[in-house]
C-alpha cells in the first residue's frame, strides 16, 4: 500500500533551504478522532487538537470542521504535508465517531474517499478499509485512553471521510494495488519528512507483495510510463505486474533479495539504464550522473576505434552520446543492458531472482533486451 506521500509524480520541485516537516494522514485521522471521541463525551472539541506519535513528537492540530448529532460526533483536518510532494496535502481527513453496542469493541470503516482493500499481500485483509496498521493502533489508543479516563467502554465506531479521496487516489498506486474508492490511512511515525522518497519506496514494496500474494512469477520494473507500456506489450503482463520503480532500482532489488519472485524484468530509457550499467542504484540526476568517460570506453570498444572520444566527452547527455553512436552505426544500447544486468545481478546476489534488462527508446520503441 502507498504510503504518506501517495503520490507517483512530484507536485513541485525541491525548495532552496531548511525543508518543513509534514504530517501523515494517519496522524491527521488521529486527532480528528480524539476530536470527535472529545466532544462525543464533553459536548466540547479541542482545537487544536494535540496527540502523541510513536516517536515522541507532539503537534497540534487545527480543526476545520466539527459537529455533533444524535448520533455522533465529527472533526475534521486539512493535512498538512509540509514541503514534501504529496497529492494528498490539503486534503480534508475527517473522523466521525458513534457509540456501538457494549462488547463491538473498536470498529473502523471507510467513508467517501477512504478506500477498500481487494486484493490479498497488503498489511490490511480484504474486505477491510485501508487504513494502515499503525494508525489504527494510535487511534484505537487514543479511544482507549479517553474512554478509561471517562470511565466507559470503548465500543466506537470510527469512521474515516475524504473528500475527494477516489479523485485523489487516481494519483497514488492505490487502483494498481486493489485498494477502491479512495486514498489509504497511512503512516508508520505521523511525520512525513520532505522528499524523503520513503513514500515511493515503499509503495514498490507493496506492489510485491501484491503480486507475490497473487501468484504472479514476473513481475516488471519500469522507470517511466513509456518504457513500462512498451514492456506491459512485450510480454502482455497484467496490471498487477508492473512495479513504477522510478529512479529507485536499489528500492526494488534490495527488497527482492528477501522477497524473490522467479523473474524480474527491468525496463527503462537509455540515460537511466546507464547510470545503473555504472552501479548506480538510485537513477534521479540530483544523485547520480552519467560517467561520459565510460561510456566513451564503452563506444570505442564497441567500435573498435576511438574517433568519437572527444565528441562524447564533451556531450551534455546520455542522449545524445546515443545519437552519435546512432549516427556511426555503433550498438551502444545492448552493451548498457549488459553492464546494467550485471549491476543487477549484483545486486539480487544470492536471490532465486531470474533478472532481464530491456532498453526502451522515447517512441516506445525497445531497443535492446539482455537476458
Amino acid at each position: 500500500m502507498n504510503t504518506n506521500s501517495h503520490s507517483k509524480v512530484p507536485r513541485k520541485e525541491k525548495p532552496e533551504g531548511a525543508l518543513r516537516r509534514g504530517w501523515t494522514t494517519g496522524a491527521c485521522a488521529t486527532a480528528a478522532t480524539k476530536a470527535a471521541l472529545t466532544a462525543l463525551i464533553t459536548g466540547e472539541f479541542p482545537d487544536p487538537v494535540a496527540i502523541l506519535l510513536p516517536k515522541g513528537d507532539a503537534p497540534h492540530f487545527a480543526l476545520c470542521y466539527e459537529a455533533i448529532n444524535n448520533t455522533g460526533a465529527v472533526a475534521g483536518i486539512i493535512k498538512d504535508a509540509g514541503d514534501d510532494p504529496d497529492v494528498t496535502h490539503g486534503a480534508t481527513i475527517i473522523s466521525t465517531v458513534r457509540p456501538l453496542p457494549p462488547g463491538s469493541g473498536i470498529v473502523f470503516a471507510a467513508g467517501e474517499g477512504v478506500g477498500t482493500v481487494t486484493r490479498a499481500g497488503l498489511p490490511i485483509e480484504v474486505g477491510e478499509p485501508a487504513i494502515n496498521p499503525v494508525p489504527r493502533q494510535m487511534m484505537r489508543d487514543i479511544v482507549n485512553e479517553i474512554c478509561d479516563a471517562h470511565q466507559m467502554p470503548a465500543d466506537i465506531l470510527i469512521t474515516i471521510t475524504v473528500p475527494d479521496g477516489e479523485e485523489i487516489a487516481k494519483e497514488t498506486w492505490n487502483p494498481r494495488l486493489g485498494i477502491i474508492g479512495g486514498i489509504s490511512i497511512l503512516g508508520t511515525t505521523g511525520v512525513v519528512h520532505p522528499f524523503s522518497c520513503s513514500a515511493w519506496i515503499h509503495s514498490i514494496h507493496r506492489g510485491i507483495d501484491v503480486a507475490r500474494a497473487a501468484g504472479l512469477n514476473h513481475v516488471i520494473a519500469s522507470t517511466g510510463s513509456t518504457s513500462e507500456s512498451a514492456a506491459q506489450q512485450h510480454f502482455d503482463a497484467p496490471e498487477i505486474a508492473l512495479l513504477d520503480m522510478g529512479d529507485f532500482a536499489g528500492g526494488v532489488l534490495k527488497y527482492l533479495r528477501k522477497h524473490p519472485v522467479e523473474r524480474l524484468t527491468i525496463s527503462g530509457g537509455f540515460a537511466k539504464m546507464v547510470k545503473l550499467a555504472q552501479g548506480a542504484l538510485d537513477l534521479h540526476s540530483a544523485r547520480s550522473q552519467v560517467d561520459m568517460k565510460w561510456l566513451a570506453e564503452l563506444t570505442a570498444k564497441q567500435s573498435g576505434n576511438d574517433d568519437h572520444r572527444a565528441a562524447i566527452l564533451s556531450a551534455n547527455t546520455a542522449k545524445e552520446v546515443f545519437e552519435i553512436a546512432q549516427r556511426a552505426d555503433i550498438d551502444l544500447a545492448s552493451p548498457v543492458a549488459k553492464n546494467a544486468l550485471e549491476t543487477v545481478r549484483d545486486t539480487l546476489r544470492d536471490a532465486d531472482v531470474s533478472a532481464d534488462i530491456m532498453i526502451v527508446d522515447r517512441a516506445g520503441k525497445i531497443i535492446a533486451h539482455e537476458f
